[in-house]
Protein backbone atom coordinates (compact mmCIF):
# COMPACT_ATOMS: atom_id res chain seq x y z
CA UNK A 1 0.00 0.00 0.00
CA UNK A 2 0.84 3.77 -0.66
CA UNK A 3 2.09 5.42 2.31
CA UNK A 4 3.65 8.50 3.17
CA UNK A 5 5.24 9.66 6.08
CA UNK A 6 6.69 13.12 7.06
CA UNK A 7 8.64 14.00 9.81
CA UNK A 8 11.15 16.40 11.28
CA UNK A 9 8.76 18.70 12.83
CA UNK A 10 8.56 20.46 16.44
CA UNK A 11 8.87 23.37 18.67
CA UNK A 12 11.09 26.08 17.41
CA UNK A 13 11.90 29.84 18.33
CA UNK A 14 11.65 32.14 15.55
CA UNK A 15 15.24 32.64 13.29
CA UNK A 16 15.65 28.76 13.86
CA UNK A 17 16.53 26.23 10.98
CA UNK A 18 14.67 22.72 10.53
CA UNK A 19 14.71 20.01 8.32
CA UNK A 20 11.47 17.70 7.24
CA UNK A 21 11.62 14.61 5.67
CA UNK A 22 8.80 12.42 4.15
CA UNK A 23 10.00 8.70 3.34
CA UNK A 24 7.64 7.03 0.54
CA UNK A 25 6.71 3.47 0.30
CA UNK A 26 4.53 1.76 -2.27
CA UNK A 27 5.15 3.51 -5.84
CA UNK A 28 7.67 3.61 -7.85
CA UNK A 29 9.21 7.02 -6.18
CA UNK A 30 11.34 8.47 -9.46
CA UNK A 31 7.76 8.85 -11.26
CA UNK A 32 6.04 10.92 -8.95
CA UNK A 33 6.09 14.97 -8.59
CA UNK A 34 6.24 15.83 -5.03
CA UNK A 35 5.26 18.60 -3.26
CA UNK A 36 5.03 19.95 0.60
CA UNK A 37 1.70 21.94 1.93
CA UNK A 38 0.73 23.60 5.46
CA UNK A 39 -2.25 24.29 6.89
CA UNK A 40 -2.99 26.67 10.37
CA UNK A 41 -5.55 26.13 12.68
CA UNK A 42 -8.85 26.81 11.35
CA UNK A 43 -7.67 27.62 7.62
CA UNK A 44 -7.25 26.17 3.95
CA UNK A 45 -3.95 24.08 3.13
CA UNK A 46 -1.86 26.59 1.19
CA UNK A 47 1.26 25.12 -1.07
CA UNK A 48 4.01 25.43 -0.31
CA UNK A 49 6.80 23.94 -2.53
CA UNK A 50 7.26 21.52 -5.14
CA UNK A 51 9.85 19.20 -7.00
CA UNK A 52 9.87 17.29 -10.47
CA UNK A 53 9.91 13.67 -10.78
CA UNK A 54 13.85 14.39 -11.41
CA UNK A 55 14.15 17.02 -8.95
CA UNK A 56 15.21 19.20 -12.00
CA UNK A 57 12.75 22.13 -11.57
CA UNK A 58 11.76 23.51 -8.16
CA UNK A 59 8.76 26.28 -7.05
CA UNK A 60 7.52 27.93 -4.18
CA UNK A 61 5.20 29.75 -2.80
CA UNK A 62 6.11 33.91 -2.40
CA UNK A 63 5.80 33.57 1.36
CA UNK A 64 8.65 31.08 1.62
CA UNK A 65 10.86 31.90 -1.52
CA UNK A 66 14.36 32.59 -0.23
CA UNK A 67 13.96 30.84 3.27
CA UNK A 68 12.95 27.26 2.09
CA UNK A 69 14.33 24.85 -0.06
CA UNK A 70 12.70 21.48 -1.52
CA UNK A 71 15.18 18.47 -2.47
CA UNK A 72 14.35 14.83 -3.11
CA UNK A 73 16.30 11.79 -2.91
CA UNK A 74 15.09 9.15 -5.30
CA UNK A 75 17.38 6.18 -4.61
CA UNK A 76 16.02 5.99 -0.67
CA UNK A 77 12.63 7.54 -1.32
CA UNK A 78 12.81 10.59 0.55
CA UNK A 79 11.75 13.94 0.33
CA UNK A 80 13.10 16.75 2.05
CA UNK A 81 12.11 20.55 3.29
CA UNK A 82 14.51 22.77 4.23
CA UNK A 83 13.57 25.39 6.16
CA UNK A 84 15.67 28.16 7.37
CA UNK A 85 14.72 31.69 9.37
CA UNK A 86 11.64 30.44 10.44
CA UNK A 87 8.52 32.90 11.07
CA UNK A 88 5.90 32.60 13.51
CA UNK A 89 3.40 32.69 10.17
CA UNK A 90 5.21 29.48 9.43
CA UNK A 91 3.23 27.84 12.03
CA UNK A 92 1.05 24.84 10.88
CA UNK A 93 0.75 20.90 9.79
CA UNK A 94 3.30 20.01 7.03
CA UNK A 95 1.97 17.58 4.65
CA UNK A 96 3.77 15.68 1.70
CA UNK A 97 2.34 14.53 -1.19
CA UNK A 98 2.82 13.00 -4.38
CA UNK A 99 1.35 13.38 -7.89
CA UNK A 100 1.87 11.43 -10.90
CA UNK A 101 2.63 13.89 -13.22
CA UNK A 102 5.99 15.17 -15.56
CA UNK A 103 5.03 18.17 -14.54
CA UNK A 104 5.16 21.05 -11.01
CA UNK A 105 2.06 20.55 -9.67
CA UNK A 106 0.32 23.54 -6.81
CA UNK A 107 -3.00 22.28 -6.44
CA UNK A 108 -3.99 20.16 -3.41
CA UNK A 109 -6.72 18.28 -5.82
CA UNK A 110 -4.20 17.55 -8.35
CA UNK A 111 -1.95 15.38 -6.03
CA UNK A 112 -3.11 11.67 -5.71
CA UNK A 113 -1.17 10.51 -2.27
CA UNK A 114 -0.83 12.75 1.10
CA UNK A 115 1.03 11.86 4.37
CA UNK A 116 -0.80 12.36 7.78
CA UNK A 117 1.54 15.52 8.14
CA UNK A 118 3.86 16.84 10.74
CA UNK A 119 3.53 19.61 12.90
CA UNK A 120 5.98 22.45 12.89
CA UNK A 121 5.26 25.49 16.04
CA UNK A 122 7.06 28.57 15.43
CA UNK A 123 6.98 30.87 18.77
CA UNK A 124 8.69 34.31 18.72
Amino acid sequence: QVQLVESGGGVVQAGDSLRLSCTASGLTFGDYALGWFRQAPAKERHFVAAITFSGAKTHYSESVEGRFSISRDNANNTLFLQINNLKPEDTGRYYCAAAFSWELRVVSDEYDYWGQGTQVTVSS
